[in-house]
């Protein structure tokens, strides 16, 4: 993946309905949306964000949510997000930006009109220069303040908005739900092509049952969200860890050889060794090798491991050198 990186220092402004400490991003030009996974559609919203603000000679900066707004709203309904607040972040940072404000999404600002929003927070505590905004953003309360009303609002308080129209790909729209669609099918190289690069995870490293190592197979451990949507099976992935990259086969999913226990995700890493337990990972889905299936003898699991372990070097290989771009933040 390659493309725009910031090369200052990148600012990250927090607040919510009562206020925002937003020096020293006050004066920019911000792309506002929840931007979970950061995929190409969000980086259109970003780019002409980033565009009007170079016209204007302002800052550029995402404004964003936390929690996202479907979790407050709807928190019975399990959202799968595709990136936690700090890998969002990390990804916004490679965009060019100069900075993002994360405004708490609670009862306050869910109960804040789309008007109030505009002119109290936007105008107000911010001091915008210009608004960059997808076709089908909505805002304030109940959802009420359309890119229209936005649009219409920007010219009466003497800012720019930029309305940017839906990007698809290959007739497929590009939106959070269709890469949650791919992952959930374990079609990683679709995901890739919507987001623009390869979608990761991080998570610090725990300590398993240790039968890998038993195997010749010793694997990092990771326990994602229990949201995680993510097909259970093997894929070929892409490890950062303290900056180095290292390619590795990993499973994701219940053990049913074993225990059919909670969802874990277990890498193996080519030619490491190490002790990695506390550290925080980077792990990047390169490409899906099989389901997870439960075979008749370990000797057969143990086949199957080296099969997808030659199977995943190949895919690595065939996949240059694929990996999320990130900042730092």
């Amino acid at each position: 993946m390659s493309g725009p990186i910031s090369t200052g220092q990148f600012h990250v402004a927090r607040g919510g309905a009562q206020g925002i400490d937003s020096d020293p991003l006050s004066g920019a030009v911000v792309a506002i949306g929840n931007f979970d996974g950061v995929h190409r559609g969000h980086r259109a919203v970003i780019g002409a964000a980033l565009t009007r603000a170079r016209e204007l000679g302002r800052k550029a900066a995402a404004l964003t949510f936390t929690p996202h707004p479907r979790r407050f709203l709807r928190p019975q309904d399990a959202l799968f997000e595709l990136s936690d607040e700090r890998n969002k972040l990390r990804l916004l940072a490679a965009t060019g930006l100069d900075g993002a404000v994360v405004m708490r999404f609670d009862a306050a600002l869910a109960a804040t009109s789309a008007e109030d929003f505009v002119v109290t927070i936007l105008a107000g505590a911010l001091g915008i220069g210009g608004a960059a905004i997808g076709f089908d953003f909505h805002f304030g309360k109940n959802r009420m303040g359309s890119p229209s009303f936005l649009a219409e609002q920007g010219a009466r308080l003497a800012f720019a908005v930029d309305i940017v129209p839906p990007l698809e790909d290959e007739g497929r729209p590009v939106s959070s739900g269709a890469v949650r669609a791919a992952l959930a099918a374990g079609r990683v190289v679709e995901a890739t092509e919507l987001l623009g690069g390869p979608w990761f995870v991080s998570g610090e490293v725990i300590h398993g049952d240790k039968r890998g190592r038993e195997f010749g197979f010793p694997t990092a451990n990771l326990k994602l969200s229990p949201s995680c949507g993510l097909k259970h099976g093997i894929y070929a992935v892409r490890v950062d860890i303290a900056g180095k990259r290292h390619d590795g086969v990993a499973s994701f999913g219940r053990r049913p050889m074993f225990d059919d226990g909670a969802p874990l995700l277990e890498v193996f890493l080519f030619n490491f060794d190490g002790d990695l337990y506390g550290q925080r990972i980077d792990v990047a889905f390169i490409g899906w090798i099989r389901h997870e299936q439960k075979f008749e003898s370990v000797e057969a699991l143990k086949r199957h491991m080296t099969s997808d372990a030659a199977q995943a070097r190949s895919t690595l290989q065939r996949a240059g050198n694929a990996f999320p771009l990130l900042g730092d933040i």
